[in-house]
């Protein structure tokens, strides 16, 4: 397989920079998705690295040697597109074999293939069907056939699922992992699904206005984001986002929420991580919502909020509380919490929170990176 690195990679398209000083080394064999909203640059990133369009500026490097000049057939690629884009003439035997024959390879040795492919993708029993009455599941096993018995270095998928239902995406995301630690193939996949992110990749490249935002595992990307955007985007709910304040209570620093009466104590190792790293500029608070408990009684919690909204998800209940209003604008300030479906509340409750101190989030308000 391949290792692939990006070194400051730029692609304008007139007056928009649809990616900008991208930097990313992928290893061998490793599973790398490409994540972020659309228009971010992921898509472009993936058709760089294919040769399907060439970067104004930067190098492309697979297994060491510079492709920028090498067409998208001399740089043994494997493409997956979203729309499967099969030949609705053509058997599924013959969608697969296709790129082998394209290159005039025995027939013995296509037949082995093909059959060999099909088997690992459990489309053997449809080889001589077209794709006009194959479910979406089967036309994207076809479409994934039709790219790994070519064998190449790289796989290159793009949102290969996203036209399918449901329950068929998670049924192909599990195929997809396996096939892919079974083939060990190198594998970039782009999407916009952070559960598809989170689920697949070894590594996740998150992306923003054509930046490359955070690369990291699932877990640190998850739990210890980088910057504002990337502590957003995880995340389902999204995480928390308040501004703060710096100020001193009773002889402690601590953390004031903006425009409330929430004030939480900073354990000195958050104290020095503040001191060390940052200027005054102002605070974001960001905790998820899976890290606060909540309480219908006080019991020496200290953190009062009223219940805006309720979203019963069954297996787990979503609770928007209402902390306080900006002054300006007189709008809400909610904080989002999962609460156990057995913890029954009613609109304009009050209850009572804790916030998990280990697992709070500080960003600087100007540069938007994580102070801790």
């Amino acid at each position: 397989m391949a290792n692939i690195k990006l070194q400051n990679i730029v692609k304008r398209f007139g007056d928009v920079v649809a990616v900008k000083d991208f930097n990313l080394e992928i290893e061998d064999k490793e599973f790398v998705v490409f994540l972020g909203p659309s228009g971010c640059g992921k898509t472009t990133t993936l058709r760089l690295i294919a040769g399907l369009e060439h970067p104004d500026e930067g190098e492309i490097l697979i297994d060491g040697y510079l492709v920028n000049g090498l067409s998208p057939a001399d740089r043994d690629i494997a493409f997956v597109f979203q729309f499967y884009a099969l030949y609705p003439h053509l058997s599924v035997y013959d969608n697969i074999a296709f790129p082998l024959k394209a290159v005039k390879v025995e027939k013995s040795e296509i037949d082995e293939q093909v059959k060999k492919v099909a088997k690992i993708l459990q489309i053997d029993n449809v080889l001589n069907r077209k794709p006009s009455v194959l479910s979406g599941g089967e036309m994207q096993r076809v479409a994934l056939g039709r790219a790994m018995v070519r064998q190449p270095k790289v796989y290159l998928l793009d949102e290969p699922m996203a036209n399918l239902d449901a329950k068929l995406r998670i049924d192909t995301r599990a195929e997809i992992k396996r096939l892919q630690h079974e083939i060990g193939a190198t594998t970039i996949f782009v999407t916009h699904d952070q559960v598809e992110a989170m689920s697949l990749a070894d590594r996740i490249a998150v992306i923003h206005q054509g930046v490359l935002q955070q690369i990291g595992t699932p877990h640190d990307v998850y739990n210890k984001p980088e910057n504002l955007f990337v502590a957003g985007f995880m995340g389902m709910p999204a995480m928390n986002l308040l501004d703060a304040e710096i100020t001193s209570h009773e002889g402690k620093i601590v953390l004031q929420l903006s425009h409330t009466t929430v004030q939480l104590e900073l354990s000195q190792q958050q104290q020095s991580h503040l001191n060390a790293n940052t200027q005054n500029n102002g605070y974001v608070l960001g905790i998820r919502p899976e890290h606060i408990t909540a309480s219908r009684e006080p019991a020496g919690r200290k953190i009062r909020a009223d219940v805006h909204l309720i979203e019963p998800l069954g297996s787990v209940n979503i609770l928007d509380l209402m902390l306080g209003t900006h002054q300006d604008t007189q709008e809400p300030i909610l904080l989002r919490v999962r609460a156990h479906p057995t913890f029954l509340v009613e609109l304009r409750d009050t209850i009572w929170l804790d916030f998990k101190n280990d697992q709070m989030h500080l960003f600087d308000s100007k540069t938007e990176q994580a102070i801790w």
